[in-house]
């Protein structure tokens, strides 16, 4: 069983206005599997903040139904093994790192005992065991959201929800984050990470669904929405030999005296063209798929969406 699913969730605001209402989820079906970092995407207003404030119960969805280790948001056992950093948070800027985790124990009614052992091994997880007694409003973004991370923690979830992390934050606090939740990964932890932060998500997540408009344009591992279908860069001493790929196998894109790129309509086809280079002696140096970026997949699933010609 995931450990996150939902199931045709959808939200609909009511506005009272003339323009009608907003509809922020429009059906959207989904699973987060065990032990994995799981990407939420979509542009600002695609509907990611209010999935995750559905999924903790912080909103109530018109229809549909959604849940977390089998039980529903209603039920507040739900998020008994759950942690949250939200976006924008507001820590007391007068506690200190150590005090935040001490206070955030205290809440989910933790022995005092268990939560100074816990904070201190979280402090070290997150590297901020040397500003833990340092007062948060010395803090920079980024030490800010490792320490929320660390909170996100305090309860020693299976599941972490995590909305928009690395906004904000410099360059290396985001290489900071980014070691980090391979950290809390390794340690078998889940996390549901919301972020337009495309190449952010890309760096460390291992499955992602596509938000626009409060529906899913596309999902699933990052590895197959970032390999172009069926195309392939083939490294090779092509010369001036004229070089034609059948109808019923695919089509050449680019051909140069060094290389050539094809797109194939079976993946299996690439045997086929690597067979008939090397009958006519051609070296072949590599070949290699072709991969784009995270963010060009996002914006061809918004062009397809929208209908323009990709």
């Amino acid at each position: 069983m995931n450990i996150v699913e939902t199931f045709d969730l959808t939200k609909i605001y009511q506005t009272g206005m003339k323009k009608g209402n907003v509809v922020a989820l429009d059906g959207v079906s989904l699973g987060v599997e065990h032990g994995e970092i799981f990407g939420l995407l979509g542009p600002n207003g695609a509907g990611k903040t209010t999935m995750v404030k559905s999924l903790l119960g912080i909103t109530r969805v018109s229809s549909g139904e959604a849940l977390i280790n089998g039980l529903p948001p209603s039920d507040p056992r739900s998020r008994d093994r759950v942690g949250f950093l939200p976006e924008n948070h507001r820590f007391p800027n007068h506690l200190t790192g150590m005090g935040l985790l001490e206070f955030t124990g205290r809440l989910y009614g933790m022995k005092p005992q268990d939560i100074r052992t816990r904070a201190e091994s979280l402090l070290r997880l997150v590297d901020m065991d040397k500003w833990g007694g340092t007062k948060i409003r010395k803090y920079s973004k980024g030490m800010s959201q490792r320490i929320g991370l660390a909170q996100a923690m305090i309860c020693d979830p299976d599941l972490i929800f995590l909305d928009e992390p690395t906004d904000g934050v410099d360059p290396v606090g985001k290489i900071e984050i980014r070691e980090t939740l391979k950290r809390i990964k390794s340690e078998g932890k889940t996390i549901f990470l919301n972020s337009h932060l495309l190449s952010e998500v890309e760096a460390v997540a291992d499955r992602v669904t596509i938000l626009l408009k409060g529906k899913v344009v596309k999902t699933g591992s990052v590895e197959s929405l970032t390999t172009r279908k069926s195309q392939y860069d083939i490294d090779a001493d092509i010369g001036n030999e004229r070089f034609v790929i059948p109808e019923e196998i695919g089509k050449r894109i680019t051909i140069t005296t060094k290389s050539l790129r094809v797109e194939l309509n079976d993946p299996k086809f690439i045997n086929r063209v690597i067979d008939e280079l090397r009958l006519r002696n051609i070296n072949i140096r590599a070949v290699q798929p072709v991969t784009m970026t995270l963010e060009q997949s996002f914006f061809e699933a918004v062009r397809s969406d929208s209908g323009e010609a990709s």
